[in-house]
């Protein structure tokens, strides 16, 4: 039996426990402990190894391993320690040590005996020089080492379940009535607890997390969309925070990226893939032109402010970022003589099997938004502290007389583009020239057309890869009403093909508002369970890390119907008909709330037992 952990509580930490009882026999066993630093990444090109050897150590039952990477030579030191229990007593064993390139051995013979349970149990420290000074790197292995040892594994594992403890009371999702549903929810938290734990905000989370080598571990826009939501919802403030000053963090590279672009006067492009700020993409119609993921950091601003009551963040550095960003819409945008509108040319929207467009929807929409909810920021802290603001912007060198005039003609006068005879939102330019064809009718053999189409065909089509028009919509649901939604909701969802997994999410959202339950259930299931079951036959790659968070908009913003509008939750929940009851918890303005519903009823319970204002979200409604 084999039994295993990385520590939720010691985060440099983690043990392994191997317990065997021989059935129908004495004998030797004998177990091999090794550090292999001597691999080979899936991604390796000309079977390059990226570690270059720097120490190798072994002592009494214990050795370490230290490489680092190649360019950047980021240190890792890994060290391991061993021990050996037999009927319940440690064995005074001591192991033979050797030691190669890389790579480090501790092996031990230990006489069996039927019946009798022998565990040997692996400690292991991961540091890096990210946390540890590289000359002190190799004394503190030791030293968190014999901590890990002296705790004992049983100590360690006790910790570890009470942190995971913490995590499930605040995180967890009940759904009774449907356990295929309820497996894929927690899986999914489960996942997204143990990839990001927020106590860092030098670190972010990689669309595979930590399950496997596809992208690299580098960060996209997938967080400030999909993830920050779940992160707000189920810990305290301090973890979605970190998530934004990341990216207040890396601000002086995203000038940077936009300076080599030819933006100037400290306009901002956020990379679209990134380790430390810089753009790792190399895809021109992607990382020139994928720039709505500008307008997705600066919606998490909004979103983060709106749900935890932060103000002070915005004047701090969310103002700033806010700036940034504008600056560079502002010179992204042109005016169009034409149309004597302002247009924006040549983009890449979320949609990504359309490249090169004109007046993506989504992207202007968002261009437009996020001048105006800067400009809006700025006066409220001219009013409230001007002082403040005037520092602000001295630092940053901006002169509100010479800049915004230019920044509110954009948002008076933006082309955004529609179609007044379907009246729906056009997806960008000239749209409907594409031969017009659903996804239904697409014969199977074909699906999904990533892998069977060329690249030239898919573009030249209507086929949708995610939610585009219908992404803008569901940020700014407000501003639209319930049958402009309906409207292009029926449009543009039977031309997605659902091809990114990042897209049944927004669609359940919709659907349940829409009063839709049937699709809405059948798109839930295909994002809680996609790597569960595999749909795609590509766990291999690691797992869809970023998609996971969008199953919990699913569920609690989808079938929970939970909203932020004028600081109060609204709750206007819609349940699958084979779900007897949904139950989930909230953190909101420093409290936590929890919810209940079933096909009749909907609970609100203040868990500090205290009085909490609600909205009234139907007349079913019962408040504690």
């Amino acid at each position: 039996h084999v039994e295993r952990f990385v520590s939720l509580s010691r985060k440099e930490v983690g043990a392994i426990a191997y317990s065997i009882t021989p059935i129908n026999f004495d004998g030797n066993l004998e177990a091999d402990f090794f550090i292999d630093g001597d691999v080979m990444n899936n991604d390796s090109s000309y079977d390059e190894k990226f570690w270059d050897p720097v120490l190798e150590e072994t002592g009494k039952n214990c050795s370490m391993v230290m490489a680092k990477t190649k360019k950047t030579e980021f240190l890792v030191s890994t060290s391991q320690t061993i021990a050996v229990e037999q009927g319940g007593k440690s064995l005074n064993l001591e192991a033979s040590a050797s030691q190669s390139p890389k790579k480090t051995s501790l092996k031990v013979q230990v006489p069996i005996r039927e019946g009798e349970k022998t565990v040997l149990n692996k400690m292991a420290v991961v540091i890096t020089s990210r946390d540890h000074n590289p000359e002190a790197m190799a004394a503190d292995t030791e030293v968190l080492l014999h901590e890990a040892s002296d705790l004992g594994y049983e100590k360690l594992k006790e910790e570890h379940l009470d942190a995971w403890k913490t995590k499930w009371d605040e995180s967890d999702i009940v759904i009774d009535g449907d356990v295929s549903a309820q497996q894929g929810i927690r899986f999914n938290i489960f996942q997204l607890n143990q990839t990001y734990t927020g106590h860092d905000s030098r670190l972010n989370i990689g669309p595979k997390g930590f399950t496997g080598e596809k992208y690299g571990g580098s960060t996209y826009w997938d967080t400030e969309a999909y993830c920050l939501p779940f992160y707000l919802s189920s810990a305290n403030e301090s973890v979605p925070r970190n998530l934004l000053l990341y990216r207040y963090r890396q601000l002086d590279r995203a000038i940077e990226n936009a300076n080599k672009l030819g933006f100037k006067n400290g306009a901002a492009l956020f990379p679209m893939v990134t380790m430390n700020g810089e753009e790792c993409h190399n895809e021109w119609e992607i990382t020139f032109e994928e720039i709505h993921r500008n307008g997705a950091i600066a919606y998490a601003i909004f979103n983060y402010i709106r749900h935890t009551g932060d103000d002070q963040y915005m004047i701090d550095y969310g103002l700033e970022v806010l700036i940034a960003i504008s600056r560079f819409w502002a010179q992204r945008i042109n005016y169009s003589e034409v149309r004597k509108k302002y247009v924006m040319l040549g983009v890449t929207g979320p949609n990504e099997y359309e490249n090169n467009v004109n007046n993506n929807w989504y992207t202007n929409y968002l261009a437009v938004w996020t001048l105006d909810y800067t400009l809006e920021n700025m006066d409220r802290w001219e009013a409230f502290n001007p002082n403040k603001l005037k520092l602000l912007l001295d630092k940053i060198q901006f002169d509100p007389d010479e800049e915004t005039p230019l920044w509110k003609a954009i948002v008076s006068n933006m082309h955004l583009p529609d179609d007044t005879e379907r009246g729906i939102l056009l997806q960008q330019d000239n749209y409907l020239d594409k031969e017009q064809i659903l996804a239904h009718q697409l014969p199977p053999e074909e699906r999904p057309i990533n892998q069977n189409w060329s690249w030239d065909r898919i573009l030249r089509s209507c086929f949708i890869k995610q939610a585009d028009v219908l992404q803008g919509i569901y940020f700014f649901e407000d501003r639209f009403n319930l049958d402009e939604i309906k409207r292009n909701f029926d449009f543009y969802e039977p031309r997605t093909v659902h091809e990114s997994s990042l897209s049944p999410c927004v669609h359940v959202v919709l659907a349940t508002k829409l009063g839709m339950k049937e699709k809405a259930y059948e798109l839930y299931l295909r994002t809680s369970r996609l790597d569960l079951d595999d749909y795609n036959n590509e766990v291999h790659e690691g797992l869809h890390t970023t998609s996971m968070a969008g199953t919990w908009l699913s569920v609690v913003e989808g079938f929970g119907g939970m909203r932020v509008k004028n600081d109060r939750l609204h709750f206007n929940p819609v349940l699958p008909e084979s779900w007897k009851s949904l139950q989930f918890k909230v953190h909101f303005r420093g409290r936590m709330i929890q919810v209940s519903v079933t096909q009749d009823e909907l609970e609100i319970k203040a868990m500090d037992g205290q009085q909490f204002e609600y909205f009234k979200a139907n007349e079913k409604l019962v408040a504690h």
